[in-house]
């Protein structure tokens, strides 16, 4: 019996608590077609102290080379919190993942094009953040690994589930997921507002997580890292909270 769908893309909320971001246009608001064609400062004390002894150690493992601009990493959005779509509570947070058989789940219900391609561009083994959203406190609680790449979403062919798709057809559907796997939680939650903090100052300064798109593209539910987003945030996990 598959699993209820829990993940979210269509029509998602701006994170709580981050009442200053730019509030991007809706994923609803945005046209299939256009998507199917396309397919203030940092609180003071850390953030830029941090960046530079991040860069330092990266530098000395490199050589100081910069590394080509590539995705390969990924941010997977969930809320933790329940919340009734067409009646079916959607919440899974990373408890519930750990509850499955295998610590192992099917990544369904993204209903964006954009979103899509990134679960279609997944590869075996590459890992993601687990990202509490919608939720009192937002932020990274987890990494989890692909298991399986891109396959089509049987939720979209599921008249009672809540991201059934009366236009896709089985013999060419319109929607993918994934399966992942738990690997283990951060050593510490990060909260939405410490990367925010690090993104401001890397924006202002230069730093890895300039351009990251939980903040230039927030309400995506999927979102990719390149491998200098991902280790500078991993790196965050040894540091005390501020």
């Amino acid at each position: 019996m598959p699993w209820p769908s829990r993940k979210r893309d269509k029509g998602a909320v701006a994170d709580k608590k981050e009442p200053d971001a730019k509030i991007a246009k809706t994923e609803e608001e945005t046209s299939d077609k256009e998507e199917e064609e396309k397919s203030a400062k940092p609180p003071a004390g850390s953030s830029k102290s941090g960046w530079k002894n991040w860069k330092k150690a990266k530098e000395s493992e490199s050589g100081g080379e910069e590394s080509k601009i590539t995705y390969c990493h990924w941010l997977l959005k969930s809320e933790p919190e329940s919340r009734l779509e067409k009646g079916v509570d959607v919440k899974f947070s990373v408890d519930d993942l750990k509850a499955q058989p295998n610590q192992t789940t099917c990544w369904d219900g993204v209903r964006n094009y954009q979103a899509r391609n990134f679960l279609r561009a997944m590869k075996l083994g590459q890992q993601a953040f687990f990202y509490h959203s919608n939720c009192k406190e937002p932020g990274i609680v987890a990494i989890v690994k692909i298991v399986k790449e891109a396959y089509p979403d049987h939720t979209q062919f599921d008249q009672k589930d809540p991201h059934y798709d009366s236009t896709s057809r089985k013999e060419n559907p319109k929607w993918s997921m994934v399966d992942v796997q738990f690997v283990r939680m951060t050593k510490r939650f990060i909260p939405l507002s410490e990367i925010k903090a690090h993104h401001l100052a890397h924006k202002a300064g230069g730093g890895p997580l300039k351009d990251m798109m939980l903040f230039t593209r927030q309400r995506l539910s999927i979102q990719p890292l390149t491998q200098e987003e991902f280790d500078f945030v991993l790196s965050l996990e040894e540091e005390k909270p501020h």
